[in-house]
């Protein structure tokens, strides 16, 4: 029936897979990248860093005065996509080391940031790989 190795193998076993079984969902769960480049322009003024949760994103330019301080590209995974809050976060973020008060996002697609080849020799696939392009212009009020 019960035999000792098999219960004291099966009570090891059992917080080994638990284990495992977190560490995996952890490790895909992490998947979802957000990469960004800041590029601050030459010519414009250059203040002192703001605070990331005061910076406002926008989808057309305001109607009151502003400069122009640089430019935001954002790179993020699309399958797994992550959370919306973390790409605004990173937006506002480098931003703010502009000294920005908002970001206008003037660019938001999914496209073809790679492609690989699979298949064998005589039955080749061309596969791509689609990428979020975000790209926000930093101003600061007048």
């Amino acid at each position: 029936m019960w035999d000792r190795s098999s219960f004291l193998l099966s009570r090891l076993q059992t917080p080994l897979l638990t284990t495992a079984l977190i560490a995996s969902v952890l490790a895909l769960a992490s998947c979802a990248t957000v990469d960004a480049q800041t590029t601050a322009y030459v010519g414009v003024e250059h203040p002192a860093p703001t605070l990331a949760n005061e910076v406002q994103i926008m989808r057309v330019a305001p109607t009151r005065p502003y400069v122009r301080l640089g430019e935001i590209l954002i790179d993020a995974s699309v399958d797994p996509a992550p959370p919306i809050t973390q790409v605004e976060a990173k937006l506002r973020e480098q931003a703010a080391t502009l000294g920005a008060d908002a970001v206008v996002v003037v660019y938001d697609q999914i496209q073809p940031v790679a492609a690989y080849v699979s298949g064998p020799l005589w039955s080749r696939d061309i596969n791509t790989i689609q990428g979020r392009k975000l790209k926000g212009i930093a101003i600061k009020y007048q």
